[in-house]
């Protein structure tokens, strides 16, 4: 069995060697992830946008996740925790923008309401107005209901049917002799 060792005097220099790839390492990992200034100033707009837009009035929860996850993200950039800060900052503007649409819903709501109640006022004015224009007549006779048919036209614009149950002859006014054609045309 053999048993193999290190030579000796190059326990002192492996271990070294380990020592700083270990620190390169370590700061090559802090290096690689670099401030996330970008999302940290979307965010803000993003927070600032909703505040705009009445989110305080319409969504204050979703307004105040959103400031509390930027304020964290805030705080995780002085820590130099840039991928916390970056993962913060993004979930800051999604609130912000989640209480801005909130925002806009509830704004336009509160505008359709303020218009259905202005409709209605104008309504109950105009009716109102019909009504003490229109001079006091003496009660007219009821109309008749309505059985949805068509009402008869007066007798004087219907003839009587033939007798035969056939069509009848309409008589050529043109002045024009009439051709053996012409003579056979009938109308309902």
């Amino acid at each position: 069995m053999h048993i193999f060792s290190p030579p000796a005097g190059s326990v002192g220099r492996t271990g070294k060697v380990t020592a700083v790839l270990a620190l390169a390492l370590a700061l090559a990992g802090c290096a690689t992830v670099p401030p996330p200034d970008g999302s940290m100033n979307f965010a803000q707009t993003q927070l600032q946008m909703a505040r705009d837009a009445g989110a305080a009035d319409y969504a204050p929860v979703d307004l105040g996740f959103a400031q509390d996850k930027f304020q964290q993200a805030q705080a995780a950039m002085a820590a130099r925790k840039y991928a916390d800060a970056a993962n913060l900052a993004e979930e800051s503007q999604a609130d912000a923008e989640l209480a801005r649409a909130k925002a806009r819903l509830g704004a336009a709501r509160a505008q359709i309401q303020s218009k259905v109640q202005e409709n209605t006022r104008l309504r109950a004015q105009g009716e109102q107005a019909a009504a003490d224009d229109e001079p006091a007549a003496p009660a007219a006779a009821p109309a008749p209901a309505s059985t949805g048919e068509m009402p008869a036209p007066p007798a004087s614009e219907l003839s009587a049917p033939p007798a035969d149950g056939g069509f009848q002859t309409v008589p050529d006014t043109s002045g024009q002799p009439a051709s053996s054609s012409s003579a056979q045309e009938v109308q309902p």
